[in-house]
């Protein structure tokens, strides 16, 4: 008994010790913000916004001694910060010609397709159809079009061949179905010889679809173009590059959805399906390391592709903007220049990598 009254006094004294501390510790706290308050309100008047800047500029005489005069002295205008206008792209292909290709520094060689036989998924239209152009421009022997859409499909073709002169052939290739695509990728090599790059840029996207509410059929349907789409297309060019002893460039066309969640709509399997293809892009690029195939991943942020361009999006779109640092949608065509440095002999050290293109949207 006597035991158990010590403890209980104790046990007081110890609460009655901690109160003033934890009294003490939020009377510290509330003191610190206003501290912090006041020094935020300090920093704000201080903030210095001339509308000119002087210059003063002493220069040596012609004998190259300091000069005896005063200087010149002027202002420069300082213009406000203007809002970045998002531009149009460029419908003119310009193909990279041999005699062109030849007076190049070394450096600007490397960084060319080529002579390189490609094969782009999903290039009837959008981002891959913007990837097929931007590899005839950096001098690409021959451009094979996969896509699903029969029209869109020819057209593209024509169109790519009419601006460019090259070679340019369709397939009308589901991506679920590898015995076509076994079939089409032959014929590609029987046509212009065993691709040096495939570009997987077939895929689809669900969204604002609440997880419980995710219809069965829908999630297997995505995943099945999304991820299973990606592994069939790579494993049939990736065997017919192992045929031909050559080396090659695998670009899996992902999101940076496989790395994040995005906001505020609902995504679940889009975002799962792109994990998928950036972890498969990253396996196959060591399986196949020792074939001398390289696999990386391109992952773009929120881009302004025909498909987002519909009204129902517009109030998404405008908090997409809020959260990107560059405050826009990247452009149909801003994968372009990421896409030819990955096939290119340049990237010749780079694979498993994925590379975010977002207008800095994943700093967040």
């Amino acid at each position: 008994m006597a035991a158990a009254t010590r403890s209980v006094r104790m046990a007081s004294r110890l609460t009655s010790f901690s109160r003033p501390s934890a009294l003490f510790a939020q009377k510290a706290s509330v003191t610190q913000r206003a501290a912090f308050s006041v020094s935020i309100r300090n920093l704000k008047s201080e903030v210095v916004k001339e509308t000119e800047v002087p210059v003063s500029i002493y220069s040596p005489d012609s004998k190259g001694a300091a000069s005896a005069n005063t200087g010149d002295h002027f202002s420069i205008p300082v213009k406000p910060r203007q809002q970045v206008e998002e531009s149009e792209p460029d419908e003119h292909v310009q193909p990279l010609e041999d005699k062109v290709y030849r007076q190049m520094p070394r450096t600007l060689q490397k960084m060319s397709v080529m002579g390189k036989v490609i094969i782009i998924t999903g290039g009837a239209r959008g981002l891959g159809n913007y990837m097929a152009r931007a590899c005839a421009e950096a001098g690409a022997k021959a451009i094979a079009i996969f896509d699903a859409n029969q029209e869109l499909g020819d057209e593209s073709a024509a169109e790519l061949h009419q601006k460019t002169g090259l070679p340019v052939s369709f397939f009308k290739v589901d991506v679920r179905d590898g015995n076509a695509i076994n079939a089409a990728v032959q014929n590609v090599v029987d046509l212009y010889g065993a691709p040096d790059v495939l570009v997987n840029s077939a895929g689809i996207a669900d969204s604002n679809i609440p997880a419980e509410k995710y219809d069965a059929a829908m999630f297997r349907r995505l995943i099945d173009i999304n991820l299973n789409g990606s592994f069939l297309m790579s494993q049939a060019v990736g065997r017919a590059m192992m045929a031909a002893g050559k080396p090659g460039s695998i670009i899996l066309v992902a999101s940076m959805s496989g790395t994040i969640v995005n906001y505020p709509q609902e995504q679940s399997c889009y975002n799962a399906s792109k994990a998928g293809v950036i972890q498969l892009g990253k396996s196959l690029a060591a399986e196949w390391a020792k074939y001398n195939i390289r696999v990386n991943c391109i992952s773009p942020g929120y881009m302004d592709t025909a498909l987002n361009k519909v009204p129902a999006l517009d109030a998404q779109k405008k908090i997409w903007k809020s959260l990107t640092p560059q405050e826009r949608l990247g452009a149909v065509d801003d994968l372009n220049g990421l896409c030819v440095f990955l096939a290119s002999d340049a990237s010749s050290f780079m694979t498993g990598s994925n590379v975010i293109i977002d207008g800095g949207y994943t700093l967040y």
